[in-house]
């Protein structure tokens, strides 16, 4: 029989998992239904009683979100433009009883290809840390999501703050979401899409899509092809073909390859429409 730890600082939390053969634990909203059983197998590591791990905090380079910060933490912080499709995400993030539990770090960690909250955390440059009994280290998020369910966590690391830039809070933004239905559904595609423009110019473009890779992909040809051109002409400057690169979906019951590269490409289409309209 395993056991049951819920320490309150992080080095005793680093402590635990230094030991191996632990289950990380917060939210649980992706764990339980994981195990296909009533209860979680070996000893279980309870993160929710770790201060300093959980809410939204100003820093002098910019924003540090701990790790167990919740989605409806996320939609109550007051934050600037940059972060509008952050929140979008979070209200799409299953239902409210899944926001007021579900962890942002644990939405990272699951690394699923359609994980809501992973393209506008790209579009945000943001940063993960993590740690472990040996000390901390910071990486990008694109390189922590390293496949289908896998990250770049070594044995006995953890995710403890995703940290977003300065410059990244700047502009506005959105977050467009496809499904089967309007609510408490998997994505067949979305985008996030952050525009910072100055006197109707577009300065500076951050836009990423997910569940058509899988890891989430900024669309880098889309982001220089936009800086230099009125805000008002993005949408219609838009190229397919500057989607497609670094996309490759996959067909399955929710919608096929075709259709997808399909939804990527309106999506962004729309979301440039929304920027356009918008004080930035």
């Amino acid at each position: 029989m395993g056991k049951y730890h819920r320490p309150c600082n992080l080095k005793d939390a680093l402590s635990v998992l230094a030991g191996g053969d632990v289950t990380l634990a917060a939210g649980c909203t992706d764990l339980f239904p994981t195990t296909q059983a009533q209860e979680l197998p070996g000893s279980v590591l309870d993160l929710t009683a770790v201060e300093g791990l959980r809410g939204i905090t100003r820093t002098e380079a910019g924003w540090r979100l701990g790790a167990t910060t919740t989605w409806t933490d996320v939609l109550r912080a007051e934050l600037p433009g940059g972060f509008d499709m952050l929140k979008a995400a979070a209200r799409e993030v299953g239902s409210v009883q899944i926001q007021n539990a579900g962890t942002l770090a644990g939405n990272l960690c699951n690394a699923s290809p359609a994980a809501d909250g992973v393209p506008p955390l790209l579009a945000l440059d943001a940063q993960v840390e993590v740690a472990s009994v040996d000390g901390s280290r910071v990486l990008p998020l694109s390189d922590f999501l390293a496949g289908v369910r896998q990250t770049a966590l070594h044995p006995g690391e953890m995710v403890v703050a995703v940290h977003v830039p300065e410059a990244a809070g700047r502009g506005q933004s959105v977050f467009h979401k496809l499904g089967a239905r309007r609510y408490l559904v998997i994505s067949i595609a979305m985008v996030a899409a952050r525009i910072v423009a100055e006197q109707g110019v577009i300065k500076d473009a951050a836009i990423a899509v997910g569940a058509c890779s899988p890891v989430a992909q900024r669309l880098s040809r889309v982001e220089n092809s936009l800086r230099g051109l009125p805000l008002r002409d993005a949408a219609s400057a838009l190229r397919r073909v500057d989607i497609d690169p670094g996309l490759s979906p996959i067909s399955d019951v929710r919608g096929s390859s075709d259709y997808r590269e399909d939804v990527a490409f309106e999506l962004v289409r729309r979301a440039l429409l929304d920027l356009g309209g918008a004080d930035v």
